[in-house]
């Protein structure tokens, strides 16, 4: 048995959990026709082989046809989500963890012109800013239709076996109904609390006949929304013990804060340069002050922080979702006392950006999640031990030189540099985004762990490899800026990346041209602007920053806001000219009928890289594939068979921005499924 906090057991009614570490309910957006299939099962279930004591599924599953999901949700309104949800059920109880769903009407939060075209509803007629749809205001026949629909959905989780059901109580419908700020309802279902908490707890209620009392019902809700008018702290610890007192529920999932906006939104889910941990503290006052089965997660993305959660009885269950994103194994590393081999959250927020833009959760340095039908977690060995050298010790470079030693092959990486990283050493230079170099210092210590050999400071040509008498060559070279842009005058611009290193100092009145839309545009224009200096971020596209989404602009949007910084949409820098101590830029658009001046002292261009890719092209005829890689071997998942000249002495691939200038996902992605099959 160990002493260890976190590896303690936890009784939760008749449902014994067998540790503390929990993965709180969220949406990958996994479903296909709103069921959880094969990807979402094996994602799940891969929680559960890591050691997990439960994991939560769906964030949230939908109740209602007038419920229509944003983005990729699971529908627990059909009753043919049952047989998949045993599926998943049956296979997360063989590995020993426990399951739960979260379930939810979205009220407000959600839009018209999605699913059925069914108005959407909310206890007012105040429109949520985030999803932009003025709501119906609610009837008593929605009221009791709904009501029915929550329990219709739990009784079809509890068919398919889950361990228990949580609502979704924070932006969603049920907090909507609680909220003085979007509660304008006569009684019974408005004006009072104790009205406005009714529905909630009819809700609970009219579940609990349905599936009885050897079924967990918890609720994750906002204690606290942060917001002038809305349900404060004193609301919220009397909310907290309605709940309890009710006799309806298990356990309390405490939230601070409100979703109805992307900053709201980036606090109540914090993100990479923010506070760990920022609202357990709370959570802990919600818990003495209930003295009821307490569960918490918010950036809890390391296990010291986990350990200190459960260790100082603020709460009896810590969610670590995103880091259990990153890392499915967390448990299993914990008890083999391998906490150095974790992989740790960055605070990246790839996976939740991309599920609100649409796409599928991937994690910004694990290529595995979401992928667990067809790429390792675990690597496994090769048949055949062979020698493999890397040329680029970025993300792509790194990940490539991991998984081939994991294979078990001889690996030797060069680098021109002094040090690993590539263009993620230049985003850590923000000290808001520093947390981002540890995608590198993981990777190195695995390498170093599995005996890759390193030549930093070595630019590498030709007869430098072929000395080697490598089997496999990987290029991983990544890309210089592309700032050969205009029609003129390129030769006075200068890239975001001269700025984010500090080789070149700023200007006094700088003009960003942000044809990429990625993070080192703003990054450049933060670094610019807390100098003092007067900034304007133009580009071509309708919105700026694109390639940042949602929550990461926040932080960026806080700075830049209080600074001198200005953002013009739907403009394009069409050349630029030296005039004096000045550079003229003559301005355009795509939408034509355009074209002004404007003078700057400094012009930074935003446009992505170019390839290096010398190197490649030199070792292409040495190569036995020419450079070839199959694209329909590397789908399968089998290893790379092209054969184009014979008298190749080795295979010859590139990855990551080598090829194309993509982002650090892509690149890692790269670099794993190519090499999990050498």
């Amino acid at each position: 048995m160990s002493n260890d906090p976190l590896l303690q057991p936890y009784q939760l009614k008749h449902l014994t959990l067998r540790n503390r570490i929990i993965v709180t309910s969220h949406e990958p957006a996994y479903p296909e026709d709103g069921m959880p299939k094969e990807r979402y099962r094996a994602y799940t279930v891969e929680r559960a082989k890591g050691g997990v004591a439960l994991t939560m599924t769906a964030g949230s599953a939908a109740v209602s046809r007038d419920s229509p999901p944003v983005f990729n949700n699971l529908l627990a309104y059909k009753d043919e989500i049952v047989p998949w949800i045993r599926q998943m059920t049956d296979a997360v109880h063989e590995e020993g963890a426990a399951i739960m769903i979260q379930l939810t009407h979205l009220g407000r939060r959600t839009r018209w012109d999605k699913g059925d075209w069914l108005p959407v509803l909310a206890p007012s007629h105040q429109r949520e800013a985030a999803h932009r749809a003025f709501p119906k205001k609610i009837e008593d026949w929605d009221i009791e239709r709904i009501i029915k629909d929550f329990a219709d959905a739990a009784e079809r989780m509890k068919a398919g076996g889950m361990d228990g059901v949580e609502l979704e109580a924070y932006g969603h419908l049920i907090d909507q109904f609680s909220s003085p700020l979007t509660n304008e309802l006569d009684g019974p279902y408005g004006g009072s609390l104790e009205n406005r908490l009714r529905f909630c707890l009819d809700v609970f209620r009219e579940m609990r006949k349905r599936v009885g009392d050897d079924f967990i019902l918890g609720v994750r809700y906002t204690a606290d929304e942060r917001l002038a008018g809305g349900t404060d702290k004193a609301d919220g610890l009397e909310i907290s013990r309605r709940l309890k007192e009710s006799g309806l529920i298990d356990y309390l999932n405490v939230i601070r804060g409100h979703i109805d906006t992307d900053p709201g939104l980036t606090d109540v889910i914090p993100i990479q340069g923010m506070a760990s941990a920022p609202h357990l503290d709370f959570a802990g006052e919600i818990r003495a002050a209930t003295q009821f089965p307490t569960f918490h997660a918010a950036k809890i993305q390391d296990v010291a922080t986990a350990r200190h959660a459960i260790a100082s009885g603020k709460v009896d269950m810590i969610g670590m979702t995103r880091a259990h994103m990153t890392d499915p194994h967390i448990v299993r590393k914990i008890m083999e006392k391998r906490e150095d081999d974790i992989r740790p959250c960055v605070g990246a927020n790839y996976c939740l950006d991309r599920i609100y833009q649409g796409g599928l959760a991937f994690c910004i340095h694990n290529a595995a999640t979401g992928r667990e039908e067809t790429m390792p977690h675990v690597v496994p060995p090769a048949p055949v031990r062979r020698k493999v050298v890397i040329v680029g010790a970025g993300p792509a470079g790194l990940e490539a030189a991991r998984v081939a030693a994991e294979r078990g092959h001889e690996v030797v990486v060069f680098e021109a540099a002094s040090n690993p990283g590539g263009q993620i050493r230049l985003t850590a230079q923000s000290e808001r985004r520093r947390e981002m170099i540890s995608i590198i210092d993981w990777r190195m210590s695995q390498c170093e762990k599995r005996g890759v050999t390193f030549h930093f400071n070595t630019w590498a040509e030709a007869d430098t490899i072929t000395a080697e008498n490598p089997d496999v060559v990987i290029i991983a070279t990544g890309g210089l800026p592309h700032t050969d842009v205009l029609t003129a005058g390129n030769d006075l611009v200068v890239s975001s990346w001269d700025i984010i290193s500090g080789d070149v100092k700023p200007g006094s009145n700088v003009l960003i041209f942000d044809d990429a839309g990625d993070n080192a545009g703003l990054q450049a224009a933060e670094f610019i602007a807390k100098t003092g200096a007067k900034v304007e971020i133009m580009t071509p596209d309708r919105s700026f920053a694109p390639e940042v989404m949602a929550m990461n602009l926040v932080p960026y949007m806080r700075s830049l806001q209080r600074l001198d910084a200005t953002f013009t949409v739907t403009f394009r820098l069409l050349s630029a000219e030296r005039k004096g101590n000045q550079i003229v830029a003559r301005i355009g658009s795509d939408y034509g009928g355009v074209e002004k001046e404007r003078a700057f002292d400094q012009i930074v261009v935003n446009h992505g890289t170019i390839p290096l890719d010398e190197l490649y092209f030199d070792l292409k005829p040495l190569s036995s594939n020419l450079g070839e890689t199959s694209y329909d071997e590397l789908i399968a998942g089998i290893p790379q068979s092209v054969v184009r000249n014979s008298d190749g002495k080795f295979q010859l691939f590139r990855i990551g921005d080598a090829v194309a200038a993509r982002n650090t996902h892509a690149a890692i992605y790269d670099g794993l499924r190519l090499a999990k099959d050498l």
